[in-house]
């Protein structure tokens, strides 16, 4: 039985030029989640807009969430609905990102 992995996708605002904050998320994400997730996708957007999503699950909406997230927070949602169990080590402690 293949249990098909879950795809992020990441919609960004070209007029803001926000590609490279998108890459970054999706580097970030791929690097944290490089066996559970089957796919992370660049989605070129306008009017603003810099949402992620896990299949259909919103998990950060710029305008909704005030402003743009850090790696923390991204991988805590994004974690948060494909393995809830997981640890993220340093990411769910106190201090946050490693130095």
């Amino acid at each position: 039985m293949t249990t098909e992995k879950p795809r992020v996708s990441i919609l960004y605002c070209t007029q803001c030029n926000w590609l490279l904050r998108a890459g970054w998320m999706a580097q970030e994400l791929l690097s944290t989640f490089s066996d559970t997730l089957g796919e992370v996708a660049l989605v070129p957007g306008t009017g603003g807009n810099f949402e992620i999503r896990v299949g259909d699950v919103l998990v950060w909406e710029r305008k909704r969430d005030g402003g743009f997230p850090g790696p923390k927070e991204v991988k805590q949602r994004v974690r948060d609905v494909i393995e809830p169990g997981r640890d993220l080590g340093h990411t769910d402690r106190a201090g946050g990102e490693a130095p």
